[in-house]
């Protein structure tokens, strides 16, 4: 009367499962908690398309810096005045001192290198600026 249910008493062939489905199911779980459930990604702001389709003028308090290829050189613009490059950040801080919403767009020519766009982008960051979007020709054509 063993547990062999033969009688025999002799070995047996079949290999136990159970103690394999235990180590199994600890793992699982194991693993679960281990791995984050979302990766985070980087907060954006995408500046939105105006509602309406009237000829309005923008608002005077959006900033947007351009940067234009003309040739061999490239010149800089805020609000479609023109700045020299070195000028950028002292004006930059001045506009943005004595704001509390400090929001910057960059427009990029296509033709040009994006590390002229990021180097317009690190001027913000030194001038306080808390926000920046980029203008893509999709964001302009209220895509």
């Amino acid at each position: 009367m063993g547990m062999g249910g033969g009688g025999t008493g002799g070995a047996v062939s079949e290999i136990n499962v159970t103690p394999l489905i235990d180590v199994l199911l600890v793992l699982l779980i194991i693993f679960m908690v281990i791995v984050p459930v979302t990766p985070h990604g980087l907060d954006t702001l995408i500046p939105q398309p105006p509602k309406t389709h009237d000829d309005s003028p923008p608002d005077p308090n959006t900033i947007v810096v351009q940067i234009q290829a003309n040739g061999p050189t490239t010149s800089y613009k805020i609000n479609e005045t023109a700045f020299a490059k070195a000028d950028i950040e002292p004006k930059l801080l001045e506009i943005f001192s004595t704001r509390q919403n400090k929001v910057m767009f960059v427009k990029g020519d296509p033709a040009l290198d994006f590390s002229k766009v990021s180097e317009v982008i690190d001027f913000g960051h030194q001038a306080g600026v808390d926000n920046i979007g980029l203008i893509t020709p999709r964001v302009e054509a209220g895509q």
